[in-house]
């Protein structure tokens, strides 16, 4: 998954905001010379010894190649388009092209890139490159990248130029005042080394606060909030670029109360467990990332992930009437596969009872798979479930409205009202 495609246009906003508006410097003292105390060993092929086997080993937890790769080019050359309201920004080629890609960087210049957010000779970079989360990454796991990265074949190849926006980096001198604070990762002495490990890997290279955290005026994640759910940038069938929710992964009703660890470690080392199947934007992150992790770590996440504190909405719930105009397309469309108790079948559709997507705050990835169906991983089973069939020709967006309604207001689920003008805008 392009995970991070929304810090793009998030960055836009901040700048644009920022710069007009001269804020001064309000950040606390950054840390970069912090104790780095845990370091992440490679997976179960027994090579932890080897610090290139070790590089991509982490690579993948990073899940470099989805943003590093454009389609059809090799592996980490760059170009990849993020397109957003304000422009359009190219990831960079990371391969060890002296010319065009890193192969002049040493190895302090990778470690204040990926810890400060800084290139060679001072150029911000933007967050569309997660330094915001990599700061948290030990020196020796950096190096271990960086050593992995040096032994890919070289790629000449010079992306596009961003859009105007993305080429005042300047402006993200404030904008990193604000909000960003260099700082390696502490171990929590009160946890388990498993409990450490996942939040090393999950606020780290994993960066899933980037995508499943909301915002703030200024685009900077909501400390307060962090894991309640985010919106991100993502395409759809036909190349549309449409925002997708990111679910609440903290243990709220409307989160991830109902899974167990094992649920949510089988989800993440495969796309499937009996709750759910991977769709959407998650796809690129089980595909080219996940499902290449050890075992433990994987259910070190799943610790970790578990252990968050509830993180409620506040908004409305669906009103009853909204929820009854929508049963009648429920039954004549959908309860055949999930039934009339929500609940699913184990050889027909995953449940929307207790479902994490169906009651997130912003339903958009529940309208797209409405009018879409899911794009399940190429290399990840469905667990058998039938696939799902798009909507969009079937269903106008008085009706998805609806049926979306009836979902995230029956079998004690809570989700805001959805109206028909939010689905017109998703297609």
């Amino acid at each position: 998954m392009k995970a991070i495609r929304f810090v793009n246009f998030a960055i836009a906003a901040a700048l644009t905001v920022v710069v007009n508006t001269g804020f001064s410097n309000g950040q606390a003292a950054r840390t970069s010379d912090a104790p780095q105390p845990l370091r992440v060993v490679s997976g179960s092929s027994g090579s932890a010894n080897s610090m290139i086997e070790q590089g991509k080993y982490l690579t993948d937890a990073g899940n470099c190649i989805s943003c590093h790769t454009r389609a059809g080019a090799a592996a980490f050359s760059g170009g990849e388009p993020f397109v957003t309201k304000w422009g359009t920004i190219y990831s960079s080629n990371i391969t060890p092209d002296e010319g065009t890609g890193i192969g002049n960087w040493t190895v302090e210049d990778f470690r204040r890139a990926m810890h400060d957010g800084l290139a060679p000779g001072g150029r911000h970079l933007f967050p569309a490159f997660p330094y915001t989360s990599f700061t948290r990454v030990s020196d020796a796991d950096v190096d271990a990248i960086y050593a992995y990265l040096r032994t890919l074949q070289p790629v000449r190849y010079t992306p596009p130029a961003d859009s105007f926006v993305f080429r005042q980096r300047w402006g993200m001198v404030f904008w990193n005042l604000m909000f960003f604070r260099a700082q390696r990762f502490q171990p929590d002495p009160r946890q388990s080394q498993e409990w450490n490990r996942g939040a090393y890997l999950v606020g780290g290279l994993g960066h899933c606060d980037a995508c499943h955290s909301p915002r703030n005026f200024f685009m900077a994640e909501v400390a307060s909030r962090a894991y309640s759910g985010g919106t991100l940038q993502e395409t759809v069938q036909g190349g549309r670029v449409r925002p997708w929710s990111a679910v609440n992964l903290t243990s709220a009703r409307t989160g991830l109360a109902a899974w167990s660890v094992d649920d949510l470690a089988k989800y993440l080392e495969s796309g499937f467990c009996l709750r759910a199947g991977v769709f959407g934007p998650m796809s690129d992150v089980v595909d080219n990332s996940l499902r290449y992790l050890s075992t433990p770590d994987v259910h070190a996440v799943a610790v970790y992930l578990k252990s968050l504190p509830p993180l409620q909405s506040s908004e409305a719930p669906v009103p009853e009437a909204a929820v009854r105009a929508g049963a009648k397309i429920y039954s004549d469309h959908c309860q055949e596969c999930h039934m009339s108790s929500g609940r699913g079948g184990l050889f027909s559709a995953p449940p929307l009872a207790a479902s994490a997507v169906v009651q997130a705050d912003d339903p958009a990835s529940l309208i797209n798979i409405i009018l879409y169906g899911p794009d399940a991983p190429k290399d990840v089973s469905s667990g058998g479930w039938q696939t799902m069939m798009p909507y969009a020709d079937d269903l106008n967006d008085v009706q998805i409205a609806a049926v979306s309604n009836y979902v995230r207001g029956s079998w004690n689920n809570r989700g805001s009202e959805v109206t028909p003008a939010e689905v017109a805008g998703q297609r």
